[in-house]
């Protein structure tokens, strides 16, 4: 989303006309995030406000992704949750209990009032044999005032103080688009990738078997991509690029 489609909550160009063909010619998509904090109508919400129409069963995020997971892994589990309500009603929505006592997770996801209590908790329950996931790895998120402390930094906090790591969910684990492949009743094969990450879109898209498409309108930049061993199918200036390819 951020990077691709969005750039500080204002519209990169292009990106409304790309949407708005793919609606006009029944071409099936999901827009992803990393970021668990918001629930799908949150993000239509911003979507919208930046003058992108996404409706939220368009979206897919690293919360969405976590619950699915463990949807497949043990249903009517109890976990023990750190995360906002994108995480929180994507696990209740799932049927999910949530609890301090004996829970058989421990569920990390982003969030702005990390507690000195709730990492404590969560460290004494991983450390009692709680299995430990997180939503997504990234270690800083951006904020106005520089960046902040994200789920990867409290993950690393829990892993020194356990020597239990966490199975990441999220991007760069090929997971998320599988997921997102099913959710949308859709093949790799036939289906494309749109980011603006090395590091977590082009290869978890490319383990996907996906068709991966880098704009440089986020963080990758054209002189970074000799730095890595794979390439994306495609690389192009923006998604406004890609309007005039299809």
């Amino acid at each position: 989303m951020d990077g691709v489609l969005v750039h500080e909550n204002n519209a990169l160009p292009g990106a409304n006309e790309l949407l708005n063909r793919w609606v006009d010619t029944s071409h099936r998509f999901l827009v992803l995030t990393n970021n668990s904090i918001f629930t799908p109508r949150d993000l239509s919400a911003r979507l919208e406000t930046s003058g992108i129409t996404v409706p939220e069963e368009n979206l897919w995020t690293s919360a969405m992704a976590t619950a699915d997971f463990l949807v497949n892994q043990q249903p009517g589990a109890k976990l023990s949750v750190i995360g906002e309500a994108g995480l929180t009603t994507a696990l209740h929505a799932a049927g999910f209990i949530m609890t301090d006592r004996d829970p058989d997770y421990v569920v990390l996801g982003e969030t702005r009032t990390y507690s000195f209590e709730a990492i404590t908790n969560a460290i004494r329950h991983v450390a009692a044999g709680a299995k430990f996931i997180i939503t997504n790895p990234d270690a800083t998120g951006p904020s106005a005032d520089g960046p902040l402390p994200a789920t990867g930094s409290v993950a690393a906090m829990i892993t020194a103080a356990t020597g239990r790591r966490p199975y990441v969910i999220g991007k760069p684990n090929p997971m998320m688009f599988r997921s997102a492949l099913n959710k949308i009743e859709a093949h790799s094969e036939t289906t494309a990738m749109i980011g603006d990450r090395m590091d977590t879109d082009i290869i978890a898209g490319m383990e996907a078997g996906l068709f991966t498409i880098l704009v440089l309108t986020g963080i990758t930049k054209r002189e970074d991509l000799d730095r890595y061993p794979y390439r994306p199918s495609l690389v192009l200036e923006s998604v406004d690029e890609l309007n005039s390819l299809i």
